[in-house]
């Protein structure tokens, strides 16, 4: 009743900041700050759909929206308008599912694409997800469909007989979850409420707007996220989104794009990576770090590279895109990856070998692939492949990780534990 009885704020004019986008040679120039702040009268209903359309058209326009500055800006707004979760409550909740191996702290983790790709293959980064849950705690942040037939929560939805109830989980009974589940999923408009008043101008303008650019950046526990991989959907946003992530505090990233640009790590041949992998920082010094010094050297930093994967270095045989498509209805996709989960595919199953290496690419990132052991529970069999590949990583370690997480029967038991939860909030 309060939404509908609610009285919209006084709107508030950007248009000077509209002109100087217009006519950039006859203005100052326009600061990555003055965008963002223009979006966050956006996700405050302040700003005329008129104008947010202008906003959102001169962005794309000018190339404005592909910069890794105006990214990284306007994806912190967003989840600073976003709801907020009680961050003592949450962190208690993760460090209780005591998820520490290798060189991962047991922090959340997230796997997520742009979109755009034009490839309509299967749900990769949904199916991902909850494999790795059982090794990593996982916080899938997604959305309904966008650009193909079935998105990550069309898909989920689709699960039979029951299927989670993802429009349960809110900022307000998150950390209840996680004491339950090492996988949530976090359906955008259950916090990201501030997107609703921008709704109709996205649909009506028919073009990607740097919105498609953000979702990926604005996990609303963004804080919690120890690692992330990140696809997007052509090449030249590579190098764009590892500076957004870098300039957004991120230490241990993976931005991937087959060289079909893909939006996933592809299982047709190469795989273009831009990683940040947290490092000591040389600067730092244990003595003279006090608490309250806002000159504080961080204790690591984040070092960037540059290489490329392929299925071989997975330990995975090559398969063309045209046996991965996906661009069914989120009823038949639903039903492939439950059958993914319980075990029902060959080894050599196309779509399986193409989930498994997007999934080893998420637990590399993280470290735990780094762990010299390995008792992950029955039916490990304990031989960690200490083989390295591309970029220093233990890309087949992660497969024999993520199909340890199948074959088990892990996978699934962590998607029902999910299931379970979300349907008594």
């Amino acid at each position: 009743m309060a939404a509908e009885t609610r009285q919209k704020p006084e709107s508030i004019s950007i248009s000077p900041l509209l002109k100087r986008l217009a006519y950039p040679a006859s203005e100052v120039a326009v600061e990555a700050t003055e965008i963002a702040s223009a979006f966050a009268l956006i996700f405050e209903d302040r700003l005329s759909d008129i104008q947010t359309a202008a906003l959102l058209t001169l962005l794309h326009s000018t190339q404005l929206d592909k910069d890794a500055e105006v990214i990284a800006k306007c994806s912190y707004r967003m989840r600073d308008a976003a709801f907020q979760t009680d961050k003592a409550a949450l962190t208690q909740a993760i460090q209780s599912r005591g998820k520490h191996e290798g060189n991962y702290k047991g922090g959340l983790c997230d796997i997520v694409g742009t979109g755009g790709d034009s490839h309509s293959t299967f749900n990769i980064s949904t199916t991902a997800s909850i494999l790795a849950s059982p090794l990593l705690v996982m916080a899938k942040h997604g959305n309904r469909a966008q650009t193909s037939f079935s998105g990550s929560a069309d898909v989920l939805n689709a699960i039979s007989p029951v299927p989670p109830k993802i429009s349960a989980v809110s900022a307000e009974n998150l950390s209840q979850v996680y004491t339950a589940s090492n996988y949530a999923f976090l359906f955008a408009p259950n916090f990201h409420y501030g997107m609703k008043y921008s709704d109709t101008v996205r649909r009506s303008l028919g073009l990607r707007t740097i919105f498609n650019l953000m979702g990926p950046l604005a996990n609303p526990v963004d804080w919690a996220i120890e690692a992330r991989v990140v696809g997007v959907a052509y090449q030249a946003l590579g190098p764009v989104f590892v500076e957004a992530l870098r300039q957004n505090g991120v230490k241990k990233g993976l931005v991937v794009c087959g060289a079909e640009d893909l939006d996933e790590i592809s299982c047709a041949g190469k795989t273009n990576c831009w990683r940040l992998s947290e490092t000591p920082n040389p600067d730092f010094k244990e003595s003279n770090q006090e608490d309250d010094d806002e000159d504080i050297v961080p204790r690591t930093i984040a070092k960037q590279e540059e290489f490329q994967l392929e299925p071989a270095d997975f330990g995975l045989q090559s398969y063309p895109l045209s046996e991965v498509y996906g661009g069914k209805m989120p009823k038949e996709n639903a039903a492939k990856l439950m059958s993914i989960l319980r075990n029902e595919l060959p080894r050599d199953d196309p779509i399986l070998s193409f989930v498994l290496m997007n999934v080893a690419a998420l637990l590399v990132t993280s470290g735990i692939c780094e762990s010299e052991t390995s008792n992950m529970g029955p039916g490990d069999d304990g031989q960690v492949i200490t083989e390295r590949g591309p970029g220093g990583g233990r890309w087949k370690e992660g497969v024999r990780r993520a199909r340890w997480a199948i074959e088990s029967g892990s996978a699934l038991k962590s998607l029902e534990n999910f299931i379970e939860v979300s349907n008594k909030l």
